[in-house]
């Protein structure tokens, strides 16, 4: 089992003062619309990684890439990241970290101006993408993906009372496709929608709003192929 920290919306300030309560974590997974001096506190703190999913409160992540040199570019000229140095953003990605595949895609519906929001159009288009990605990774030999991570809830499965925070109508299409043992999302209120597991087809749904302690179950090994070719990353 991995033991995840997974983490959305709220701080809790009392672990600035003891991080023995997550002190066992493995890994840590954010579902957006934190500060990421705090994500940074938690992930050097406890010396696990972190994967992350951007926030309609968080700047805007996208367009970063990291050339072959290692040196991180935006626009083709060499940038400096906004999130935590060895962190990694999972949004329209499928990234590996503590033993899990991780497949993640921000941002909520789109209500106001500013980054990391979408129509149900727009982000039923950045999910064909994720899928489509997932299903070249199967077809090389690559694991299943084991967590979904995102920010706003799958419509009709957590959903918050108001129209900002209803869910994506793309998001159980998506679950369906990937099939992961777990979903993680934040965005609604822990008294507006519920925090424990809930089916969603084969995999359990949970908001972690605040923070939470999950034991997750890691999957299967690529095949040796696909961890010779590298098609198991990205």
């Amino acid at each position: 089992m991995v033991c995840v920290l997974a983490v959305s919306d709220q701080v809790d300030e009392g672990l600035y003062a003891d991080l023995r309560p997550v002190r066992g974590a493995d890994l840590i997974l954010a579902c957006g619309d934190l500060p990421f001096e705090y994500l940074g506190y938690l992930m050097n703190g406890l010396d696990v990684p972190l994967v992350f999913v951007p926030g309609n409160h968080d700047p805007d992540v996208s367009g970063y890439r990291q050339s072959r040199a290692g040196v991180m570019l935006r626009a083709g000229l060499p940038a400096r990241v906004p999130w935590p140095e060895g962190a990694l953003n999972a949004d329209g990605r499928i990234v590996e970290a503590a033993g899990l595949r991780v497949a993640g895609l921000g941002g909520c519906l789109r209500y106001s101006p500013g980054p990391n929001q979408y129509t149900d159009a727009q982000q039923a288009r950045r999910a064909r993408v994720l899928r489509a990605r997932a299903r070249w990774q199967r077809l090389r030999g690559c694991p299943p993906v084991d967590v979904l991570l995102t920010h706003a809830p799958a419509a009709g499965h957590g959903d918050g009372p108001d129209p900002a925070h209803h869910g994506f109508a793309s998001l159980p299409a998506l679950v369906a496709a990937l099939a992961p043992d777990v979903m993680l999302h934040g965005h609604v209120l822990p008294h507006e929608s519920t925090t424990g597991g809930r089916p969603l087809g084969r995999t359990q749904v949970h908001n972690v709003t605040g923070r939470h302690l999950l034991d997750i179950p890691p999957g299967r090994p690529a095949s040796q192929e696909a961890e010779r070719s590298g098609g198991c990353r990205g």
